[in-house]
């Protein structure tokens, strides 16, 4: 009975095609790969958002909370249609990134986390999660909110989103879209990344998933603002 009960509260899935891994050159000249995981790759993601969830600034325990919601209910098979992409640099992770498809058309942008500050490294992985499903998937619109001052001005004021009427599924603030329109204008200015990644980088990645210890998340997130004041 329970597995019968457990069949009708899995959602469907809708067939995706793959996002095709590419590589970035960050700032210091850092080569970051962003590939697509599974659901083997969550255990291993959770214990690097874990260490966020008592970060305060820039509400990075707002956004850490829920995306480990949404990495366990996606692991539990408790979300419909998710994707993540994640970042590593020599192997070890930088960042991720999450979305949702609602509909044929429509996706929904989740969230983004940056292991590494002062690098664009979160402006890059948005940009790759909108390049999936606009690209990839044959999407038109991604709808995205914001839950800080710095996700609004990396969002919708750079891309230059169109404001919606109505509730993004996160609740808070209005929501904007993002529309193949919109996207193809900004993509030459904020879309980065070469195709195909060198082998060994992508083994390099593809083999594991490296973590930093929690003193080094907390100092690569903290600490690169501090720097800057």
């Amino acid at each position: 009975m329970d597995m019968e009960l457990e069949a009708m509260l899995r959602p469907p899935e809708t067939p995706m095609e793959p996002y095709p891994p590419k590589v970035i050159t960050l700032a210091t000249g850092a080569k970051m790969v962003v590939r697509q995981v599974n659901r083997s790759a969550v255990p291993i993601l959770l214990k690097a958002v874990r260490p966020t969830l008592d970060i305060p600034r820039d509400y990075y325990d707002v956004v850490g909370a829920r995306l480990y919601a949404e990495l366990l209910g996606w692991y539990r098979y408790r979300v419909r249609d998710e994707f993540c992409l994640i970042g590593q640099v020599n192997g070890y992770l930088t960042g991720i990134v999450n979305s949702r498809l609602y509909s044929p058309r429509t996706c929904i942008s989740l969230h983004t986390l940056s292991l590494e500050r002062g690098l664009r490294i979160g402006a890059h992985l948005f940009a790759a999660k909108m390049e999936y499903p606009l690209e990839y998937l044959g999407i038109e619109e991604v709808l995205i909110t914001a839950e800080s001052p710095i996700g609004f001005r990396r969002w919708m004021i750079e891309y230059g989103l169109e404001p919606r009427e109505g509730q993004h599924e996160l609740g808070g603030a209005d929501y904007f879209g993002l529309t193949r329109e919109i996207y193809f204008k900004s993509k030459d200015r904020l879309v980065a990344g070469e195709r195909p990644v060198p082998p060994d980088l992508l083994e390099e990645a593809e083999a594991e998933i490296k973590l930093r210890d929690t003193g080094e998340i907390r100092e690569k997130i903290v600490g690169a603002k501090e720097e800057r004041r």
